[in-house]
């Protein structure tokens, strides 16, 4: 499917069907966060395009909060996608990682360079992750971008899915090595592991529904091309 006109420089890398849904034009234009580290870099990211922040910086317990003319929406980073999917929020700001592992239906416009890491393939120290014969184990809290990855090297693995610290997978036994996001490689070093492979790298993005873009275009594009600016100050 073409991709729409944005009016400046920013990458559709991911275009799928919409879903089924109704977009109410008459609410603020809604941006859904992802809470966390990712949310912070966010917070400074609008206060460059200048706009409000003291409410999103003073929330409490809310989880929707007013940014100016906008409405944001605070939540974890797969349902960021998945509010944006079924246009309940027509923007949402959330890590390259999401998006490969649960993303589908909606539009991926830009690269914010920010929340900068890395999936790597990290197995315990002085351990030949690919000599012997023997069938290897990888735990995974990605288990689509772990299968996948080795899948590109013609390996069979097993992937066990981890939804807690996964580098105490091969410290139990459990897995011969971890697929796992690093920033700083501190936690693996200290869990006497280390990286084998780097798999890719990740950064936050922004995504827009599909209908929304239709229908709130020039609303979408104003706020695209100012947080376009902000992100290169």
């Amino acid at each position: 499917m073409p991709a729409p006109a944005i009016g400046f420089a920013v990458e559709v890398s991911a275009v799928c069907e919409a879903k089924d849904e109704v977009i109410n034009v008459e609410r603020p234009i809604r941006i859904a966060l992802t809470k966390g580290r990712l949310e912070k870099k966010t917070v400074e990211l609008f206060k460059t395009m200048g706009l409000d922040t003291t409410q999103l910086e003073n929330k409490g317990r809310r989880l929707i909060l007013p940014v100016d003319k906008y409405e944001t929406v605070l939540s974890k980073a797969p349902d960021v996608i998945t509010y944006v999917e079924h246009g309940v929020c027509d923007i949402g700001i959330v890590g390259k990682d999401t998006i490969v592992e649960h993303g589908s239906s909606f539009y991926e416009v830009m690269d914010l360079n920010i929340g900068r890491c890395k999936f790597a393939l990290a197995c315990p120290k002085g351990t030949d992750f690919f000599g012997g014969y023997n069938r290897k184990r990888v735990a995974s809290k990605y288990p689509k971008v772990a299968k996948e990855f080795f899948e590109s090297k013609g390996m069979d693995v097993d992937v066990i899915k981890i939804e807690g610290s996964v580098e105490l997978a091969p410290l139990l036994g459990l897995a011969d090595g971890i697929v796992d996001i690093v920033e700083t490689g501190s936690t693996l070093k200290e869990n006497g592991l280390e990286v084998v492979e780097e798999i890719f790298p990740i950064s936050a993005r922004v995504i827009v529904n599909m209908a929304s873009m239709k229908l709130r275009k020039n609303e979408i594009e104003a706020f695209l091309s100012d947080l376009e600016l902000a992100s290169h100050v």
